[in-house]
């Protein structure tokens, strides 16, 4: 158990206040919804239900925010369905699905809750603001400039985000290809945690594995089980 403020308190304070401070490539823009009344509220909602503690967590860590998941609610993996039914917060959101929520909940509630995960587990994504290019989700590693000049302000949210109660023995990163490895370097650098481990996207396992989605989940569980932190 940590000292100091509550874990929520320092999540809602980091996302509210969210600048990414540079010029960015042409064409390119910020997905950012932290400033968005609705946002707030349900943000604010949700860290004070699941997060209102002292308690040391691990960090799970994705890509980037996009448009219909936490583009929208301003919650990582969490689209206005899985808010309201499977956390409890109520929303005037259209409730449409995003793929990779589904089967983030999914994992959370075939072996634990979704309360008990949140209580063992934190995440948030390599950079916490999305971007989008001619409408479109654009992930920070499919243009070579952005994936340089954000280097500093991925820098300053990790070191923040630390700071919340982060266990730094491992840290999972959703995202085995060009996620893992832009993560590894930066870690390899400022030495955050003893060691990463790869997730494979969620995305990716309900696009072109759905067959084998009970594999992935229990691929999911495995690699959360065997770090010892579910009880």
């Amino acid at each position: 158990m940590m000292k100091g403020r509550y874990f929520d308190e320092q999540v809602i304070d980091f996302l509210f206040n969210l600048q990414m401070g540079i010029t960015l490539p042409k064409g390119i823009g910020i997905l950012d919804v932290h400033n968005n009344n609705e946002v707030q509220k349900a943000c604010s909602s949700f860290y004070r239900k699941f997060y209102h503690d002292k308690k040391e967590r691990r960090m799970l860590v994705g890509i980037n925010p996009g448009r219909f998941g936490g583009g929208v609610t301003g919650l990582p993996f969490t689209d206005p369905i899985r808010l309201e039914q499977d956390c409890g917060i109520k929303n005037s959101w259209q409730k449409k699905q995003e793929l990779s929520s589904v089967f983030m909940y999914e994992m959370m509630k075939t072996y634990w809750s979704v309360k008990k995960f949140y209580s063992d587990f934190y995440i948030t994504a390599i950079s916490p603001l999305g971007f989008v290019k001619d409408g479109k989700n654009l992930n920070y590693y499919d243009d070579k400039n952005l994936k340089k000049d954000i280097v500093p302000f991925v820098i300053e949210c990790m070191n923040k985000q630390l700071s919340f109660g982060i266990q730094t023995d491992v840290a999972f990163c959703i995202g085995e290809g060009e996620n893992l490895k832009f993560f590894q370097q930066l870690n390899d650098q400022h030495k955050w945690f003893k060691r990463i481990e790869g997730l494979p996207h969620p995305r990716f396992i309900m696009q072109y594995k759905l067959k084998q989605k009970t594999d992935y989940t229990n691929l999911y569980i495995k690699r959360l089980n065997n770090e010892n932190v579910i009880s």
